[in-house]
């Protein structure tokens, strides 16, 4: 919950250095000069996103028939950093420090390292906050108001159906922890009384050293974990940031973020626990009502 709130007003941070100061999106990501304010260019990037959208998911299903696994992991690697050094170039300009844009990239380089090579929990939440502002970058200004409307629609209908009928995000997200040990998105470990008490009592025996794989396996200690996808913390970030850029008005666009973070928090605390629902209709939901009360509250 902490987590997708900070990484939404990092985002927003982010995407208003980018799309409101006037700065070029490093590495070759800015399309500024691209970009014209009229429904028909709008409407064709939103095709175009989302036939790209389809093409990934596409190959993603792919590399999980095939069990590429280093494949999967190399493609990961390079979007985790470019995102990373996206958003950490904002941060290094602003503190005035030279060659800030290559100074980010060895940094990105750095933290998608440790993030997909060295797995640690949290060292991969860290990341995931500066993952998703830098995604976010490039996608806000190449959309406005109702294309994002569109968007955010479509998403939740393939989002139902990836989980309740297909079961494509479940594969997914399985082949990614299991198979690969990457998962795109905040993960929670937490545990049940008994598991946890086991595990203090194993902690006490084997005190300073490593608890054998034999021993966690004879004791039955699994692990689970409350996930919550990039693409739940992405596309809210995206909206979020097209109504501050269309509406110049942070206080409506916190309004927005407010609603969207009482719909996930409704998702977490009032659905059944343990069954897996898809987030982005919840998200939508509270983000059309937030950007309705921003609207009305605020005379937008």
């Amino acid at each position: 919950m902490l987590g997708f709130i900070l990484a939404q007003l990092i985002g927003l941070y982010v995407v208003n250095f980018y799309v409101n100061n006037g700065n070029i999106i490093p590495y070759g990501f800015d399309q500024k000069d691209q970009i014209k304010d009229t429904q028909d260019f709008q409407t064709q990037f939103l095709v175009s996103l989302i036939i790209g959208f389809i093409v990934a998911v596409v190959f993603i299903f792919f590399l999980i028939k095939i069990k590429s696994k280093w494949l999967f992991k190399i493609w990961f690697f390079l979007v985790v950093i470019l995102a990373l050094s996206i958003t950490l170039n904002v941060f290094l300009t602003e503190s005035k420090i030279a060659n800030a844009s290559w100074i980010a990239l060895f940094l990105g380089l750095i933290f998608a390292y440790f993030k997909i090579f060295k797995r640690n929990i949290i060292i991969h939440n860290l990341t995931e906050l500066f993952i998703y502002p830098g995604i976010a970058a490039i996608f806000a200004s190449l959309l406005n108001i109702w294309t994002i409307f569109t968007l955010l629609i479509l998403i939740s209908i393939y989002d139902m159906w990836a989980v309740w009928k297909s079961k494509l995000m479940l594969k997914m997200a399985k082949f990614q922890i299991d198979e690969i040990g990457v998962f795109g998105g905040f993960l929670i470990p937490y545990a049940d009384k008994k598991i946890k008490e086991r595990i203090e009592m194993l902690k006490i025996k084997y005190k300073n050293k490593k608890i054998p794989e034999n021993i966690i396996k004879k004791n039955k200690i699994k692990i689970s974990a409350a996930m919550l996808g990039g693409g739940d913390i992405v596309f809210p970030m995206i909206a979020i940031s097209i109504f501050y850029n269309t509406f110049h008005s942070l206080l409506g666009a916190l309004i927005v973020m407010f609603f969207a973070f009482l719909a996930l928090a409704y998702l977490l605390f009032f659905t059944k626990k343990g069954k897996a629902y898809p987030a982005m209709p919840y998200l939508t939901i509270g983000i059309f009502f937030g950007m309705l009360v921003a609207w009305f509250v605020l005379g937008l």
